[in-house]
Order: structure tokens, then sequence, then C-alpha cells
């Protein structure tokens, strides 16, 4: 392995957790508010007071990324919490429950994976209604099937395994073997996918604010930022362009990190 690839996963896992403090501790990072107007410094470019420039309204750009970050992480790692949760569940069950539950289950899945997973999460935010919680659950039930019929394609090689076959005719419950034998083996590429699917779901929860079904003005988000600036790109390209960069540096690094991780498909013994 070379020393690049090596160091990726190092300079990603520092870029995280810089975007870490941001969402936890903005203040740490700046000191401006998101908020904070004066209409006779708008649109003004990158500079010393404003590294990252001001915008229409006059407020600090850097300000609002670093603050935003908290907006967009929280949908993605809500999104993708959701669909671990769920998607395990529905997994197992499927997997567990034989065909009285694996065939519909299943179906309904099939059914899901048949649109793209940004077009169901639409559907669900036009039926539910625009916010931010209802986009992270738009986005977390949109990418409900992918880990579903993961976590039962691992579940179902772990309990037709020789080992949890012998438990079952040594009389061991199905839940006590799902949790004790079937859980682990399936936490590995549960994991992997988790990780990378989380900048996903960044993307989708970007997309969807950017639509105006997001977060509600004037709050600090990252896709709603790129929304309100793409009007001002050729006078004041740095309004969008420092937005965007936010949410291609988490998308590259959560999949460079889950690339990474032990199970990753591009991983060599």
């Amino acid at each position: 392995m070379s020393a690049i690839a090596r160091s990726a996963p190092v300079a990603a896992g520092l870029v995280l957790a810089v975007w870490a403090v941001a969402a936890a501790a903005p203040g740490l990072l700046v000191s401006a508010g998101p908020d904070a107007t004066d209409v006779l410094v708008a649109l003004q470019p990158p500079s010393g007071p404003h590294p990252f420039g001001t915008d229409e309204l006059g407020r600090d750009v850097l300000s609002r990324v670093v603050h935003g970050a908290r907006l967009s992480l929280a949908i993605g790692l809500g999104a993708t919490a959701l669909a671990v949760a769920a998607g395990l569940l529905v997994g197992l069950l499927a997997a567990a429950g034989g065909k009285r539950w694996d065939q519909p289950l299943m179906r309904a899945q099939d059914v899901l994976l048949a649109f793209p997973e940004l077009l169901l999460a639409l559907l669900v935010v036009t039926v539910v209604g625009s916010g931010t919680a209802n986009v992270l659950v738009a986005i977390g039930i949109a990418a409900v099937p992918t880990y579903a019929r993961l976590v039962r394609g691992q579940a179902l090689a772990v309990m037709r395994s020789g080992y949890v076959e012998a438990a079952a005719a040594l009389g061991v419950r199905r839940p006590v073997i799902v949790l004790r034998h079937v859980l682990p083996n399936v936490a590995g590429p549960l994991l992997v996918l988790a990780t990378v699917g989380t900048g996903t779901a960044v993307i989708s929860g970007s997309a969807l604010s950017f639509l105006g079904l997001g977060a509600a003005p004037p709050a600090a988000e990252w896709g709603a930022m790129l929304s309100d600036g793409r009007e001002f790109l050729a006078t004041a390209w740095w309004t969008a362009t420092f937005p965007g960069l936010a949410i291609v540096s988490v998308v590259l690094s959560v999949t460079v990190l889950g690339r990474s991780l032990p199970g990753s498909r591009g991983e060599r013994s």
C-alpha cells in the first residue's frame, strides 16, 4: 500500500474532526454569528475580516458555513441512523422469520428500490411536508432498502453456516442465535455501508434544502446557502463556492474513511 493510500484515511479523519468541532462548538472556530447582517459590506470578496467573503445581506460566509455544519451533519447522521436501525430490523426479520416474513418484506424493499433514493425522499417530503425533521425522516426512509438487503444477505449466509445449524440442533432459540451469532457478523459490513451512506445522506439533505424543502430561512444550512448563492455566481462566486466545498469535503472524507474500514469491498488481505 502506498504512502498516499495510507495517509488518505488519516487526512479524511482530520477533516471530519474539524467538521465535528464546527457542529458541536462553532464558537471555537468563528466569533461572528451566522445571522449577523451588515448591508454596508454586502457581497464583499474574501478578505482578512471575512476569509470567505460576505453574502447579499452582509453576513459572514465563513461563519455561516461553520454554523451550517450542525444542521447539515445532523441530517446526514440522523437519516443514516434511522435507515440503519430500520434496515437492520427488516433484514433480520426477513432472514430469521422464514418465508412468511421474507417474501413480503423483500418484495416491499424491491418496490422501494425501483425509485432513486433522492426521488423517493422527495416523494416522502411531498407527503409529510418540508422542514429539517421531515427531510431527515424522508432520507432515512429512502435508504432503508439498501441496508435491509445487505443485512438479509449477510444474515442468511451466517444462519446457513455449520456452527449456527449446530446451535439450532442443540435447541438454542432463534432470537439467541440472531443476537449471539448473526448480529456480530452483520455489524462489520453494515458499518462500512453506513459510513459511506452518511455522505450520500448529506448530499440528499443538501439537495432537498437547495430545493427549499429543508431548513427554513435564515437558518444556516449548506444546501440552502448554495441555493441562495447561485443567483450571485457571476458577481460573487464565493457565496456558493464555499458551502459547496464544505459538502464535497464531508462526502469525500466519509467515503475515503468508509472504504478504509475492515470489511470494505476495496480491502485487500
